[in-house]
């Protein structure tokens, strides 16, 4: 399909709503997409969000949906799932910006739902990859993918196997320096790590009473090994980590959906998670010697169900609930030179039960304006024991208001005030490391949820057909910030995950669709998304304001996409910009900066069924720099001792991958 064609369909699908804007399959056609994900990344004014790493449904959504629905996993991720629906399979995507009546929008202001074609029959797809970095490590992955449509039944499964490298294990110089300005330390750092990863995954959905069922199961296991090596010059020495770290995880999940009348419609989930975690980590040094285990187990239960009602053609309402049940068992030692030390929270076992009920409210007050409304109400309590005895109750009431204006076919402005409570992480309950030559971290059962009232305004502008710019500025009223804290005691004093006060933050992000016809690339569509961000918060160390640990000052990503379709083929670059983040600890500061990450692929189809993919991964080598300013004690009472700095360069990568699909 030539790009005039595109977009006209592009044009006709803007034209169609201003809350819901249909793209039909053929939009994406002549960028030659081979799965959704890669449909999805085209979608105008579109960020993709796989969601986040919470406990429940309601916090751990992403921005796309299948057929109407999330789907009813959370160890599967999105964008692992979109990667295995074929993109020929697609019928079109659907993008609702602000709301609309009858669809659950998950917190989110803007929604990709796929609809899928119908009686897809059978398929199987296979595929195979090679990766080889510069240093001559090889790295494999095998993964195998199948479904089969027969009557109003699909089964579905995947299978993987493969090995990985993790890009962040590099190899460089590592120096410290005394205030004056002194050489304390100077070593060569040579580093590497690999993973695997294995994974099984079944899903079954059929008409059940009525309704739809949907059954999906999987099973996932990630050894990971770590190795750095620093050869220090003067006097000659060597420091050693050794750490391996296995994560195991199952789920069985259910999704029950079913019309209650010509107006209303049940949506049901059902999951169970169990996960295990053996870490180990061995350091060793002149004169040091350090080893540290955590043994930790999880599990996670939780139903919700949502009822929806199309009380008119202008309004809908949602009503339902959410409960959760959740603990975590968490054991650690830590041992240095022979004897045993003592770590805050070492041994610990944390129960959660939450449960949340909302109501929203969708109603498209004219023909230009939607308004959403709703209001959350949680309860929860936590308890601890072992280590630290504690139990304590929460009750959050969370609002919210979207308000949608599109006053003309190519404008759209969102507004929008919400309460957000954020939700604790378990990791934060107990002793850590990461590394261990870098000191253990305490760990604390007695936080607070984070909340924060946050107001955001978006404008949308669409322009050449299927080109949208999109700026968001967004505010938040931060109470009980969750940062890092000391917990000093008599036994050592260490870093923590804390409670600090209050605070503020600030965004602002730039979004960019822009097809590239007009400017003599035909079939070409550049993307690019930059987010600023600016935070204040009182350090409680040393009572100064400061920015709040880990967020970084500005992001920014570019990727250009061009399809040849007389070649079967297409290109593209994707381009990750370097950022930096830093934690404020009582007796360090961290800063790590991340330079520049670029891929270069292309992929040549010779045949529907049958794609090579070459990449050429962080083609610029980029760098690495950890920076650690080290002081002998409190940040407020004792003087900085030294500056640890270390500049490690990861190499390029070369990756091949064979993808086939058998009908």
């Amino acid at each position: 399909m030539n790009a005039g064609v595109i977009l006209a369909t592009a044009a006709a699908a803007v034209a169609s709503s201003t809350a819901v804007t249909p793209y039909l399959a053929a939009f994406f056609g002549a960028k030659q997409p081979n799965t959704a994900l890669d449909m999805v990344k085209l979608l105008p004014g579109f960020s993709f969000d796989a969601g986040d790493q919470v406990r429940g449904f309601a916090g751990s959504a992403g921005n796309v949906l299948i057929d109407g629905a999330r789907p009813a996993s959370k160890d599967d991720p999105l964008e692992e799932i979109l990667k295995r629906i074929p993109a020929t399979s697609v019928l079109r995507i659907d993008v609702i910006r602000g709301g609309a009546p009858g669809i659950d929008m998950h917190g989110k202001t803007v929604l990709a739902n796929i609809i899928r074609r119908q009686g897809a029959g059978k398929s199987l797809i296979v595929s195979a990859s090679e990766t080889a970095v510069e240093d001559g490590r090889l790295y494999w992955g095998v993964r195998v993918e199948g479904s089969r449509t027969a009557g109003p039944t699909t089964w579905e499964g995947s299978l993987l196997a493969a090995r990985g490298y993790d890009d962040g294990a590099a190899n460089g110089r590592r120096v410290q320096v005394y205030p004056s300005g002194a050489l304390r330390e100077d070593a060569r750092e040579l580093s590497a790590a690999a993973a695997y990863n294995w994974k099984a995954t079944g899903a079954v959905e059929t008409p059940v009473l009525g309704g739809k069922l949907r059954l999906n199961a999987s099973v996932f296991i990630n050894p990971y090994s770590y190795t750095q090596a620093d050869h220090v010059a003067e006097p000659p020495s060597l420091d050693l980590e050794k750490d391996h770290d296995k994560q195991s995880a199952a789920e069985v999940g259910l999704r029950y959906d079913r019309a209650l009348g010509g107006k209303a419609n049940l949506e049901t989930y059902v999951l169970q998670q169990f996960g295990e975690r053996r870490y180990t980590a061995n350091y060793t040094a002149p004169g040091d010697i350090e080893h540290f285990r955590l043994a930790k187990e999880t599990s996670e239960s939780i139903v919700r169900t949502t009822v929806t009602l199309d009380a008119t053609p202008a309004l809908s309402l949602e009503t339902g609930g959410e409960g959760d049940f959740n603990w975590l068992l968490a054991h650690t030692t830590y041992i240095v030179n022979g004897a045993p030390t003592a770590v805050p929270a070492a041994n610990v076992r944390v129960t959660e039960l939450r449960g949340e009920a909302f109501g929203i409210a969708t109603w498209k007050a004219t023909k230009r304006i939607t308004v959403l409304g709703g209001l959350r109400l949680e309860a929860s309590r936590i308890a601890s024991t072992g280590d630290v005895v504690t139990g304590r109750e929460f009750v959050f009431p969370k609002p919210r208001l979207l308000v949608t204006w599109s006053p003309d076919q190519a404008d759209q402005v969102r507004l929008r005030v919400e309460r957000e409570v954020g939700q604790l992480n378990f990791d934060d309950f107990s002793a850590g490391s990461a590394p261990v030559s870098q000191g253990v971290h305490a760990g604390n059962p007695n936080l607070t949820p984070q909340r924060a009232w946050v107001v955001e305004a978006a404008y949308d502008r669409r322009f050449w057909g299927a080109a949208q710019i999109t700026t968001t500025l967004r505010h938040y009223e931060i109470s009980d910030v969750i940062d890092r804290k000391p917990i000093l005691d008599p036994a050592g004093d260490y870093d923590a995950p804390g409670n600090i006060g209050s605070g503020t933050k600030d965004e602002a992000v730039l979004a960019l669709t822009l097809p590239t016809d007009r400017l003599g690339l035909n079939n070409g569509t550049l993307t690019g998304q930059a987010t600023w961000r600016q935070s204040r918060v009182i350090d409680p160390t040393i009572l100064r304001p400061r920015s709040i640990s880990g967020l970084h000052p500005s992001d920014w990503e570019a990727h250009f996409t061009q399809g040849l379709p007389r070649w079967r083929s297409k290109w593209g670059l994707d381009v990750f910009g370097q950022w930096s983040e830093t934690y404020y600890r009582f007796n360090e500061i961290d800063t790590d900066k991340l330079k520049t990450y670029a891929v270069l692929y292309g992929e040549y189809q010779p045949h529907p069924d049958l794609t090579f993919r070459l990449e050429i991964d962080n083609v610029g080598a980029r760098a690495f720099r950890h920076v650690r300013v080290i002081y002998d004690g409190l940040r407020n009472d004792f003087p900085l001792a030294y500056t640890d700095i270390r500049d490690l360069r990861g190499g390029r990568a070369y990756y091949l991958r064979v993808r086939k699909t058998f009908s």
